[in-house]
């Protein structure tokens, strides 16, 4: 088994663990539950950090080879290595898996937008309409609304 091949087959399932972890991520935000996402977190980070050494190791095995790491350096290093069909079979699966992961990342920080506009205008309301009403003092007592004096112009 070449270097290549192996480092493929590891990404490949590296990945579809990583998109695995960012459906469920997907699934608690629009659920809001929030109590999953920062054991999730730790598990998304460790994650990237392995397909960022695996995506090193697969730039250096290709630097020894004199190619490039990206698409066009692995369809040369697949045009120099015509019988490794096992790494074509890899590499043509790992293409979709890295766009579905990049995709739901998308969404999901697009889901995490909204849920922060949504709690900050929802915060906005609140503390609008209690320093609107005076409903509240600085000592947390009730205030009926106004000053609290009497006026005395009519």
């Amino acid at each position: 088994m070449t270097a290549l091949r192996q480092l493929l087959e590891e990404e490949v399932t590296v990945v579809r663990g990583f998109v695995g972890l960012l459906e469920r991520e997907q699934r608690l935000l629009i659920e809001g539950d929030v109590d999953g996402l920062p054991e999730l977190l730790q598990d998304k980070n460790e994650l990237a950090a392995r397909l960022a050494a695996i995506a090193e190791q697969r730039r250096a095995t290709l630097a020894a080879d004199g190619l490039s790491a990206d698409r066009a350096g692995v369809a040369a290093w697949f045009a120099a290595h015509p019988g490794e069909d096992d790494a074509r079979t890899a590499w043509a699966e790992l293409l979709p898996l890295a766009t579905q992961a990049r995709e739901l990342n998308r969404l999901n920080g697009e889901v995490i937008q909204l849920r922060l506009q949504s709690n900050a205008q929802a915060i906005a309301a609140l503390v609008g309409s209690s320093g609107a009403l005076g409903l509240y003092g600085p000592d947390g007592q009730s205030r009926p609304g106004g000053s609290g004096r009497i006026s005395d112009s009519a």
